[in-house]
């Protein structure tokens, strides 16, 4: 089921309306949807280089938009809605383990690293911040840094090198956002332990 979702996803970039559909997948990906974004947009970049900038605003906004539904969701309708999608994903108790040590630096610690490399599920931490009730501002903001900053780097990267650099997107970007993701984490670490609060999670 999951690699056909991922073929109908691909496909989508040949269409007419591939735009459309960026906007669309972008949008659901942050609050229901299971494949993400970039597997529409890097062939949408590739065939055409000089609008990437543009595919990477409208997937930017789009996503963004979609982790305010998602957020929607985890504020008014946790038990009602969001509740039943992360069990359907099999996501319900990594959120919950999430949601106990949720304070506001550790979810913009988790914004940061699931904007940039999905690490955890962008659905998963957008229903979070808002089940934790973090501040809509703050949570707007690191929304359009984290996935922009993906997003316009991926821009950057196809604009660049073009086919040439394909093979590292879609087999080694994952692994380089990881690193990158991880690099955060322990900026957040070091940080914490400098400022001596003697307390890493909020758990």
């Amino acid at each position: 089921m999951l690699q056909s979702l991922y073929q109908w996803t691909l496909s989508l970039a040949a269409r007419r309306a591939a735009q459309a559909w960026l906007a669309l997948i972008a949008f659901v990906e942050s609050s229901v949807f299971l494949i993400p974004a970039d597997v529409l947009f890097v062939p949408m970049a590739l065939a055409r280089p000089e609008r990437a900038y543009r595919f990477a605003t409208i997937a930017t906004v789009f996503s963004t938009l979609g982790g305010l539904a998602g957020y929607g969701l985890g504020y008014y309708a946790f038990d009602a809605l969001a509740r039943p999608v992360l069990a359907f994903y099999n996501k319900l108790d990594a959120f919950e383990q999430l949601r106990a040590c949720a304070g506001p630096d550790t979810t913009l610690l988790l914004l940061t690293t699931s904007g940039l490399a999905h690490l955890p599920p962008i659905k998963v931490v957008t229903i979070l911040a808002g089940a934790v009730h973090i501040g809509l501002v703050f949570f707007l903001v690191s929304c359009v840094l984290a996935r922009g900053a993906r997003f316009f780097a991926l821009a950057w990267l196809l604009r660049r090198h073009g086919e040439a650099i394909r093979h590292l997107v879609e087999k080694r970007l994952k692994l380089v956002a990881a690193l990158a993701a991880a690099a955060v984490i322990l900026l957040y670490v070091g940080f914490k332990l400098v400022m001596g609060s003697g307390q890493l999670l909020t758990c």
